[in-house]
């Protein structure tokens, strides 16, 4: 495998298998830290910052690899702080592109 950082986003079908248990414990392990895994559902990340342009250039920034992957996270925006929830939506739940996403916003903020 791999690593998820150099990793591409396959697309999603919706007949691609959720992910579950040890599958989804290994793929956080190659997270930068501060990752939650939600009820195996979703990825959720919050990052701080001292004002709201930080946040919404960090925002932006969240954009251009999401753009460049072709998945999106949600993006919660507000004075200071960004809350990012990661999972397909085709399935309702994770894949490894989820993760995949995940690794290219640790690396590229």
């Amino acid at each position: 495998m791999t690593g998820l950082k150099d990793d591409d986003v396959a697309p999603c079908r919706g007949d691609t298998p959720r992910l579950k248990g040890d599958e989804i414990d290994a793929l956080t392990r190659e997270l930068d830290g501060g990752w939650a895994v939600i009820s195996e559902h979703h990825l959720e990340k919050e990052f701080r910052f001292p004002d709201f342009k930080s946040a919404l250039a960090f925002t932006n920034a969240v954009g251009e690899v999401a753009e460049k992957k072709g998945h999106h996270p949600d993006i919660h925006l507000s004075w200071g702080r960004v809350k990012l929830e990661i999972f397909t939506h085709a399935v309702g739940g994770l894949t490894r592109s989820d993760f995949v996403l995940a690794a290219g916003i640790d690396q590229a903020t």
